[in-house]
């Protein structure tokens, strides 16, 4: 073995070690190389309007399919998982908001731990340019850690693996510098169809393909105007996002309570009983969603998805 490929096989063996220190999950790494496989399925995707009003997914298509464009001269997209599974949840006959929006909006969390790698690549290994990025520029970041083999991409268009499932972030590093390259791992899904059988508003459309203007994540937080009458009694008391097509996934069966302190919720959000939740004030949800990605939707969103509830139920 040469000395070059003891350098990136080095290399990609310190991140891996610093990602687990630094909390993630598990980290994988694949060249930046334009995703070939990728470009006709979103190009259809997008064709069909699957997107609705999510005006955002049709800019940069270029970049959404080549890292290069997004980082100069970038050779390695490193992907990261981080656990957000709690280890309690919502009282029963509630009205629901999606795990992930639990506690602190991950955006800062993470973010803020994948700053703190780049800093860990750049004082280990020397000049090293990059970016972060978290759910907030084009990339296709579920296609990524399938790439780099953190598990594969399953038929409600999660990223799924065999140990813990699918409660958890995906977030990326995209640098200038060759690492060791990890292969994609194999299908699991079998013939189990459990996440489209259980879709309550038939989003998935066909295995593998979601119809993202169908789902109930869709209507709750994307969609800005009324939610139509076609999908009346269709939301499972559902007011933020849907985790449906995760919560009857057999491999998360294997999901464990995350470590990360700032992904615990606001004591007063578990208990909320559906009289409580209609009858929220600003102030209130102010307090409990402090710096949650609940407030994405804003008060007058969320007010107006547990209206659309209350109205048809």
């Amino acid at each position: 073995m040469n000395i070059k490929n003891k350098n990136i096989e080095r290399w990609a063996t310190l991140i891996k070690a610093e990602s687990k220190r630094l909390g993630f999950l598990s980290c994988g790494i694949s060249k930046a190389e334009f995703l070939e496989e990728e470009a006709p399925r979103l190009e259809k995707w997008l064709n069909k309007n699957m997107h609705g009003e999510m005006q955002y997914m049709q800019n940069h298509f270029d970049k959404r399919l080549d890292p290069t464009k997004l980082v100069e001269g970038s050779k390695s997209v490193i992907s990261l998982l981080l656990n957000y599974y709690p280890e309690k949840k919502q009282v029963k006959n509630s009205y629901k908001i999606s795990k992930y929006a639990y506690g602190k909006d991950y955006h800062f969390v993470i973010k803020d731990k994948l700053k703190q790698l780049l800093y860990f690549i750049k004082e280990e290994i020397g000049e090293v340019n990059g970016r972060v990025f978290v759910d907030s520029a084009p990339v296709l970041d579920k296609a990524w850690a399938a790439k780099s083999g953190l598990g594969w991409i399953g038929k409600n268009s999660n990223l799924l693996t065999q140990q813990v499932g699918s409660f958890y972030f995906i977030a990326e590093l995209i640098i200038d510098l060759e690492l060791k390259y990890d292969n994609p791992t194999t299908d699991h899904c079998g013939t189990c169809t459990a996440c489209i059988d259980a879709c309550p508003t038939q989003a998935i459309v066909e295995p593998y393909v979601v119809d993202g203007s169908k789902c109930i994540s869709y209507f709750t937080i994307e969609l800005k105007n009324e939610i139509p009458p076609s999908v009346e009694g269709k939301f499972d008391d559902w007011i933020f996002g849907c985790d449906v097509c995760q919560d009857v996934c057999p491999w998360n069966r294997f999901s464990r309570p995350h470590q990360e302190p700032l992904f615990n919720p606001h004591p007063d959000l578990l208990s909320m009983t559906k009289k409580e939740w209609t009858e929220l004030t600003q102030d209130v949800f102010s307090k409990v969603f402090k710096k949650s990605a609940v407030k994405r939707t804003k008060f007058s969103g969320l007010q107006r998805n547990i209206s659309f509830l209350n109205e048809k139920s």
